[in-house]
């Protein structure tokens, strides 16, 4: 896993100061977006938030950008080494990914925080990000930020048309609507029916929902572990359902925004727009999404490790 910053990186008290000692250092740094002018503002906020802040960003311009393994590892990697085991804040941005490795950075970042674990949605955290935004204790976003349905994508492939992603959610309604259709029509009906049916594989249909019920399934237990401790699955399920089916919101891209968030039950506290937390969170923000839409996929950062992919 590469670096482009020593270990031993700038303290919290060095590294808000100017970079180099003279205009043209600092010009240097900032048109080459060198790490150390994200990490001088990761050690502002973690100042202003009392506790050790990394960062998680993905490319949102990069298809290959998902979130998997090798990230779930970087970050264990990153916080083995440059963490006491304090609470940690995790500034995530990303458009999603697979739902296990989700699942296993929720669990590194709680288990290396002792259980502290907060988010920072500086942007938009979706799909399998928002899932491990359910397993913090608390998520900061703005009136602008967005979290998404965490219904499984799937790619589709149509003839010679190129591949596309489509919700698994919408394809296994499409399913079970003809097949409901075949079995309740007339004869006359029948047979354009089970032409349309026999473009769809059975098996598939069933790995469509063992995907769904996995997806629902880590969503429920982050919550229930976390946030929810005091309910039960059923109660849990039912709040989060704007969260859970494409049906909710038609489409996997659109936004779950703060007050639906709230209206499931989620922990969340406002970053307002004009504070001096949010100048800090969206400074980050924007340096750190040049750099993975300009450089490569994804990055995982402290205020004195940077790592890419």
């Amino acid at each position: 896993m590469p670096s482009d910053a020593a270990e031993d990186g700038p303290s919290a008290e060095e590294a808000i100061r100017p970079f180099g000692s003279s205009p043209f250092a600092k010009l240097r740094a900032e048109t080459n977006q060198s790490p150390e002018v994200r990490q001088s503002i990761i050690a502002s906020l973690e100042k202003r938030l009392g506790k050790a802040v990394f960062t998680f960003f993905k490319s949102f311009q990069n298809q290959e950008s998902q979130i998997d393994d090798n990230d779930a590892e970087m970050l264990e990697s990153m916080l083995a080494t440059e963490h006491d085991g304090s609470g940690i804040v995790l500034v995530i941005n990303s458009p999603g990914g697979q739902a296990l490795a989700a699942e296993r950075i929720a669990n590194v970042c709680r288990n290396y925080s002792g259980g502290d674990f907060e988010v920072i949605v500086p942007h938009m955290a979706k799909s399998a990000a928002t899932m491990i935004c359910f397993a913090a204790s608390k998520i900061y976003m703005s009136r602008t930020g967005e979290l998404g349905p965490v219904d499984p994508q799937v790619v589709y492939k149509r003839g010679g048309d190129f591949p596309m992603y489509i919700s698994a959610d919408e394809y296994v309604r499409s399913y079970d609507d003809l097949m409901k259709k075949a079995t309740s029509a007339e004869t006359g009906r029948l047979e354009a029916l089970l032409q349309q049916l026999a473009r769809y594989d059975a098996r598939y249909v069933e790995q469509l929902r063992s995907a769904q019920s996995l997806a629902a399934d880590i969503s429920i237990r982050l919550l229930k572990s976390g946030m929810h401790r005091d309910e039960n699955e059923k109660s849990i399920k039912e709040k989060i359902k704007i969260f859970l089916a494409q049906s909710q919101k038609r489409s996997h891209g659109r936004m779950i925004n703060f007050d639906e968030a709230v209206d499931c039950g989620l922990n969340l506290e406002e970053i307002h727009l004009r504070s001096a937390l949010w100048n800090d969170v969206w400074d980050l923000f924007v340096r750190s999404d040049w750099i993975v839409n300009a450089r490569c996929e994804g990055i995982i950062e402290s205020k004195g490790v940077s790592l890419f992919r």
